[in-house]
């Protein structure tokens, strides 16, 4: 998930705004003050909504409305909790050693900001119906003395390994969810794909939409309904015809983007059953596992400068990899630069000046017939 899907904050005191992150597009209102704003429990936003001091993009909203990426939520003040009701402060999980040493071994970077994991392929990010074991049960491991929990920023696939970004603070929470959800993050995927694309170095750029039928679980291009998804990809290196080892860029943040996309390109990923059946899969020695790995994550510091890190292939990818000849040494690909014009607060800001432009030509045409 991104994180939670909030941004601009401002002081408890006022009124605050939350901009929806990607990673929360298409979730009901309360789910979502659930995940960013636990505090508020759904009696206090139902309150919030009968009297109109909730509301999003302006409009009064109730809990149960769906949101979507890049709509704005009005939250009322903090509201004060009395020193004789106030909650009892958080106790931590209680964890074993095992679990304290399993969620440190996958640290990679650690500052006073951030902590960055490399998430094993298998392990859930959060937890959810029949998922008891989630990497957000074992963050009380992270957390350093009477420090908080860290919190997560945004989410991998239960089964894509990789690079998973945590915010130590409120602070660096907000900063980072507003990166999420204005798209100034670089992320790079690689993935091995069943056949080699006929052009090395293309943009896939195919809606995508939940698929009918399917509980929200699948999702499918959808040209009429879907919302814009785009994918940079470039070949790295291939085995013969048989399979294709591939860089992924998100340039948006859809559920199971990547792997719809490649897919719909007909080459999916290997081992993605769900959305390339059978032929998603190679004979031979080749796990049966997904091969997506979130490779590396670039995003700015909320104390300047960037995190800038690469997480080790699975074990499972990098015997895949190894098996096929691909040298390691190829991957890592120079980055271009995201246009500002290209982010969401970029493209916003041009939607803003366009209508005003519109507004002053239209002011002068007034004044030019009141002169004739």
């Amino acid at each position: 998930m991104t994180a939670p899907g909030a941004s601009d904050r401002i002081a408890s005191d006022q009124v605050r705004q939350f901009v929806v992150d990607a990673e929360d597009d298409g979730i009901r209102l309360d789910r979502w003050f659930k995940r960013n704003l636990p505090d508020a429990n759904f009696n206090l936003v139902s309150r919030w909504s009968r009297t109109g001091q909730l509301r999003v993009d302006g409009k009064r909203a109730a809990p149960g409305d769906r949101i979507e990426a890049g709509q704005v939520i009005r939250v009322p003040p903090a509201e004060a909790v009395p020193e004789e009701k106030a909650r009892p402060k958080r106790e931590k999980a209680s964890l074993s050693d095992d679990e304290i040493a399993y969620v440190n071994e996958m640290v990679i970077h650690r500052d006073p900001a951030a902590i960055v994991v490399n998430k094993p392929a298998g392990l859930a990010t959060q937890g959810g119906t029949k998922t008891n074991v989630h990497l957000d049960g074992l963050l009380d491991g992270l957390a350093e003395g009477d420090a908080p929990r860290p919190k997560l920023v945004h989410r991998l696939d239960k089964d894509t390994s990789g690079v998973l970004l945590l915010a130590r603070t409120a602070r660096a929470a907000a900063f980072f969810s507003k990166a999420f959800s204005s798209r100034t993050v670089r992320k790079v995927y690689w993935a091995l794909v069943v056949d080699v694309p006929e052009i090395r170095d293309g943009f896939i750029d195919l809606p995508i939409a939940k698929q009918p039928g399917t509980g929200g679980e699948k999702m499918h291009v959808d040209e009429a309904e879907g919302l814009a998804s785009r994918t940079r990809y470039r070949v790295i290196e291939r085995a013969g015809d048989r399979a294709a080892w591939v860089e992924l860029q998100p340039h948006t943040g859809r559920t199971h983007q990547l792997r719809v996309h490649m897919a719909a390109i007909g080459h999916p990923i290997v081992g993605d059953g769900k959305y390339g059946g059978q032929d998603a899969f190679l004979t031979g020695t080749i796990s049966r596992k997904l091969h997506l790995h979130a490779r590396r994550l670039r995003i700015d510091h909320p104390d300047g400068g960037q995190i800038d890190v690469t997480a080790d292939l699975p074990s499972h990818m990098a015997e895949s990899m190894e098996t096929m000849g691909f040298d390691l040494s190829l991957g890592d690909l120079p980055l271009d630069d995201i246009k500002y014009s290209e982010t969401a607060e970029g493209k916003r800001k041009a939607v803003t000046q366009a209508a005003k432009a519109r507004r002053k030509d239209r002011k002068g045409e007034r004044r030019s017939r009141g002169r004739a």
